[in-house]
C-alpha cells in the first residue's frame, strides 16, 4: 500500500506555482491584486508617504526584486531607483514595464490633449524642465490605459502560471468592468468642473485632464525635480490676478506655501493636496479607484461649484 501511495506521488505533476510578484507604485500593485485575486498578493516597494522619484531600496527589497518571477513596472521614465534592480535579475526573468507595452496610449508634457498610441509616440523631444524627457509617465490616470494593462498582466501571469490562467483573465475581465463602471462616475462627478481652468503643483495631470475633458491651464513647476523661475512665476501669478484661473492645487508631497503666495489677494481658490501616485493610500486591490476618485472629488469641491 506504501508504494502505490508513493508510486502515485511521483507520477502526478508538480503543480506550477504562482509567480511571486513585485511592483513600483500603488496604482500598479492595485491592478496586479486585482488579476491576482486571492492566489496572491503582489509585493509593492514604494513605501507609504515616500515620493516616487528619488525612492530608496532596502536590501530586502532588492532581493524581492531580483527573485521574483514577475516585475511590473511604469518604467525607468518614473522610477529610476528600480532600474539598477532589475539589472540584477536572472537572464530572461519575466518583468513588465507598462510604458512599453504595445497599446499603452502616451503623451508629452507638451500635448494639450489626446495622445497617441505607443507604436507612434514621437521619444526624440526635448524639453526643459523634465528629468526624465518630454514623455509623461502618469500614464495611470488615463482609465483606458489601467484596463489595457489588466489584460496584459494577466496574459503573463498566464504565460508564467498557466493552470490559473483562467483565474487571471476572468479578475482581469472583472476588473475592467469596475474601471469603466468608475469612469462613468468619475464623468458625472466632474461634469461642473469643466471648462473651469484649473493650476496644479507639477505638470503630471495630462491623462487625467485628456481623458475627462479638463482645463489644466498650468502648473506651478514644469517637471517633477524642476524649481520654478521668477518669470515663470510672475507669469502665472498675472493670469491669477487677471482673474483667469478658478482654481489651484498643491500637492501631497510638496510644500503648499508657493500656491498660498500664488493665490494672496486674488479671487482663486486653493483646492485640497491632490496626490497623483496615491502614495498616501493603503496598497490592496481598491487603491486604484480609490486614487482616482479620490483626485476626481478634490477637483469637483474646488472647481465644480
Amino acid at each position: 500500500m506504501r508504494y502505490i501511495i508513493t508510486l502515485l506521488m511521483t507520477a502526478t505533476p508538480a503543480l506550477a506555482e504562482v509567480p511571486a510578484v513585485v511592483t513600483d507604485i500603488p496604482p500598479v500593485q492595485a491592478l496586479v491584486a486585482q488579476v491576482m485575486g486571492d492566489l496572491g498578493q503582489p509585493q509593492q516597494l514604494l513605501a507609504k508617504g515616500a515620493d516616487e522619484h528619488d525612492f530608496q531600496l532596502r536590501p530586502s527589497q532588492a532581493g524581492a526584486v531580483a527573485k521574483a518571477g514577475l516585475v511590473v513596472w511604469i518604467g525607468p521614465e518614473l522610477t529610476p531607483w528600480l532600474e539598477s534592480a532589475m539589472g540584477t535579475r536572472p537572464e530572461g526573468a519575466a518583468s513588465l514595464a507598462l510604458l512599453d507595452a504595445k497599446g499603452t496610449k502616451l503623451r508629452s508634457y507638451a500635448e494639450g490633449e489626446g495622445g497617441q498610441d505607443h507604436e507612434e509616440a514621437d521619444h526624440d523631444h526635448e524639453e526643459a524642465g523634465h528629468d526624465h524627457g518630454s514623455e509623461d509617465p502618469h500614464a495611470w490616470l488615463d482609465p483606458g490605459n489601467a484596463q489595457a494593462w489588466l489584460g496584459l498582466i494577466a496574459a503573463e501571469l498566464s504565460r508564467l502560471d498557466s493552470e490559473n490562467a483562467g483565474t487571471y483573465q476572468a479578475n482581469a475581465a472583472a476588473a475592467a468592468e469596475g474601471i469603466a463602471a468608475l469612469d462613468v462616475e468619475l464623468e458625472a462627478l466632474l461634469a461642473p468642473a469643466k471648462g473651469k481652468p484649473l493650476v496644479t503643483f507639477h505638470d503630471a495631470y495630462g491623462y487625467f485632464g485628456a481623458h475627462f475633458g479638463l482645463d489644466f491651464a498650468g502648473s506651478v513647476s514644469l517637471g517633477d525635480a524642476s524649481t520654478p523661475g521668477a518669470a515663470r512665476l510672475a507669469k502665472l501669478r498675472a493670469e491669477i490676478v487677471a482673474g483667469h484661473v478658478v482654481c489651484l492645487f498643491p500637492e501631497i508631497q510638496h510644500d503648499p506655501a508657493l500656491v498660498e503666495q500664488l493665490v494672496e489677494g486674488t479671487g482663486a481658490k486653493i483646492g485640497g493636496a491632490l496626490d497623483p501616485v496615491g502614495s498616501s493610500l493603503e496598497p490592496g486591490p481598491g487603491a486604484y479607484a480609490a486614487l482616482l476618485t479620490g483626485l476626481a472629488q478634490t477637483i469637483a469641491d474646488c472647481a465644480g461649484g
